[in-house]
């Protein structure tokens, strides 16, 4: 087979129909855990809602969306918080919301509430490559994805909206280059039955472009991955959002951290593997945090502590007073211990973006 350029066969290790690692593998649960499996799901799902509440105040997002939502873990803990937080203080969306494909059915222009006849809940969308995942709940909106930098149609005009890409744009395939012994970067091909790699043509065009502003090196060995898909997928995404927050985690580097190696690797059955694109494996790279369109951006170490997640461990004395207690505050500073550690999930970086809207006069 002939070697491709990096970007085309990832994409096709990872979306292709039938054959495609995210499609047909099991998804990602079934190979590596992330922050959005179990308790530090729950509790990353509520600093989400922080996040919002610390903005907006105490009413709740007319919609939540979780881009890349895998099968569904974060929607669910998302929506379980939201059910915490109540929703009764929730406006109603705004008449040019996005189409709803799951709950169409009920004809009322946003999800009902069950149980009362209050306002209506935020609405929960989860978007991700599959069909939607036997057992999730019902009040949970599914949209397939076409995958990579593609988001599905039915996802435009959203207002009042949260939106959460967690661990999106690391699997958006992007032109890999090396610089070769003249001091030239270079498009690197992949065989992508073996993983054996070649030089192709030096980089050009908005690639070149990119890489002078954003990772410039001449060093002979050094890799770079080149983020401009991350950035117009990122913008694709901010661009369906007429009101709301938005926010990018991901593993990640800024300017003064890229690494000179690069970052492409692969997961397979909980394990780094080498990244061969032949659909068996994972294939992801770390993302340029600071050139995506954004307000903000910083580890999740300090945006969770700025959140008010400490880590500490419950007082001793509690033990004594009220046992129970003390072993649920105990496993709550453990979760959020994993979730601040630097060399954990505390390193990933969280990207901001506000859009404000417009107001009508």
């Amino acid at each position: 087979m002939d070697p491709l350029p990096w970007r085309d066969a990832w994409h096709e290790a990872l979306y292709a129909v039938g054959r495609g690692f995210y499609v047909t593998r099991g998804g990602p649960a079934a190979h590596f855990t992330t922050a959005t499996h179990g308790p530090t799901g729950r509790v990353l799902a509520e600093a989400l809602l922080a996040l919002w509440t610390a903005e907006h105040g105490t009413a709740a997002p007319s919609v939540v969306v979780d881009v890349g939502a895998g099968r569904g873990e974060l929607a669910t803990h998302l929506l379980a918080a939201l059910d915490h937080l109540g929703s009764r203080d929730v406006v109603a969306p705004g008449h040019d919301e996005a189409p709803r494909p799951h709950d169409a059915s009920s004809g009322s222009g946003y999800a009902v509430a069950a149980g009362h006849d209050g306002p209506p809940r935020p609405r929960v969308v989860a978007v991700d490559v599959v069909e939607r995942p036997e057992g999730l709940d019902d009040r949970v909106e599914w949209l397939r994805s076409p995958g990579g930098a593609a988001l599905p149609p039915e996802l435009p005009g959203l207002h009042d909206a949260l939106v959460i890409a967690h661990e999106w744009l690391d699997v958006v395939p992007c032109t890999v280059a090396e610089v070769d012994a003249d001091g030239t970067a270079r498009e690197v091909l992949v065989d992508p039955a073996t993983g054996e790699e070649s030089l192709g043509d030096a980089l050009a065009g908005a690639d070149r472009r990119w890489a002078q502003a954003h990772w410039p090196t001449r060093i002979p060995g050094d890799r770079l991955e080149i983020g401009l898909a991350r950035d117009e997928a990122w913008a694709d995404l901010v661009s369906r959002v007429g009101s709301g927050l938005l926010l990018a985690v991901d593993y990640g580097h800024v300017a003064t951290t890229r690494p000179p190696g690069g970052t492409l690797t692969a997961y397979a059955s909980g394990r780094l593997t080498a990244p061969v694109p032949d659909g068996s494996c994972d294939v992801t790279a770390h993302v340029a945090m600071d050139t995506l369109d954004v307000d903000e951006v910083r580890t999740q170490r300090e945006a969770l502590r700025a959140l008010g997640l400490t880590g500490a461990t419950p007082a001793h004395a509690l033990a004594g007073s009220d046992p129970l207690s003390y072993l649920a505050a105990l496993e709550r500073a453990s979760t959020e211990a994993r979730l601040l550690d630097r060399h954990g999930f505390g390193g990933f970086w969280w990207a901001v973006k506000r859009v404000p809207g417009h107001d009508v006069t």
